[in-house]
């Protein structure tokens, strides 16, 4: 996938974890979950942002390394979040679904880059 298309996805994917974070209870667990919820799942589109930014091979990985970071913290969340059924089961698991392909993604995108800087 090409950076600006997956540009639009991390985009997408975080306006999503917003809409889902506002559904979330008004209480302790709703409020504490989804504020971890809402920090990760953003994270991951500001940090690709930045990994596009990047001035070389070498920070471009480091930098997709924290969108992985982000983005397994966020599967996490997402997990307690259905585990614990504090929303709706369907919404969790689509959310999971595109958290899970933007992760394969990255590691490929790492893979990638590695080799190419190791061919340079």
């Amino acid at each position: 996938m090409n950076p600006d298309k997956m540009k639009k996805r991390t985009k997408e994917f975080a306006r999503k974890i917003i809409e889902f974070c506002r559904e979330l209870p008004n209480n302790r667990e709703g409020r504490l979950i989804g504020n971890q919820l809402f920090k990760s799942g953003t994270s991951v589109a500001a940090n690709y942002r930045a990994a596009c930014r990047g001035r070389s091979k070498a920070e471009f990985v480091s930098k997709l390394g924290i969108v992985l970071e982000e983005g397994d913290e966020t599967l996490f969340w997402l997990e307690i979040i259905g585990e614990m059924k504090i929303h709706d089961e369907t919404s969790v698991e689509y959310l999971m679904q595109e958290c899970d392909e933007i992760i394969a993604i990255m590691v490929s995108s790492v893979k990638t880059a590695k080799q190419t800087r190791k061919q340079a």
